[in-house]
């Protein structure tokens, strides 16, 4: 994995909080078996058996798990904070992940793929980089879905893209900015 693709997934799990300590001998953090665990509740079965599993450690340092045999890194859920944060993406979501953490344009032509499939913790459909929620960045829940990040312009075409969207059918979350991307439930 690259030091770049490293660092998308360590802003991946800041953004997501998903920054629980990996030391099983504190009792109050879950042991590694279980940060595997719940990061492959992130994704199908078939994806998640064969990915890189990372977590965060209390240094704030990514860490490998488990080494994968695909295309696919995931993460666990946080459990210090309410809902759940799993997620698993492919190496074109991870460079998508980093360009959005640091404020860049994203790749152009790297079509990426993100599950979470366990839900994710609550965000602005309008700001991407909102913190809270306010009466202007329409905060919006999300269940289990999947991502599909970089694509086109034109793919979003026929997807709702308003501020308050129906989360329970596909919509473009962020629209008219560089991180657009097409959230699409799974039920």
């Amino acid at each position: 994995m690259s030091k770049s693709l490293i660092n998308g997934f360590t802003v991946a799990a800041t953004m997501l909080a998903v920054m629980g300590g990996v030391q099983a001998a504190d009792k109050s953090t879950p042991t590694d078996a279980q940060l595997i665990a719940s990061a492959m509740r992130a994704a199908p079965a078939r994806v998640a058996k064969n990915a890189t599993i990372i977590a965060m450690g209390a240094d704030g340092q990514m860490r490998t798990l488990r080494k994968g045999s695909n295309d696919f890194t995931c993460m666990p859920d946080n459990p210090t904070t309410p809902g759940p944060d799993s997620m698993c993406m492919d190496k074109n979501a991870g460079e998508w992940i980093d360009a959005y953490m640091a404020h860049k344009t994203p790749p152009a032509g790297k079509l990426g793929l993100m599950y979470m499939l366990e839900g994710g913790t609550d965000a602005s459909n309008t700001d991407p980089y909102a913190k809270k929620p306010d009466s202007a960045n329409h905060w919006i829940k999300t269940g289990p879905h999947f991502m599909i990040v970089g694509a086109d312009p034109t793919f979003y075409a026929n997807y709702p893209k308003g501020p308050n969207p129906d989360t329970a059918a596909p919509y473009v979350m962020w629209a008219g900015t560089p991180y657009e991307h097409l959230m699409a439930p799974i039920k």
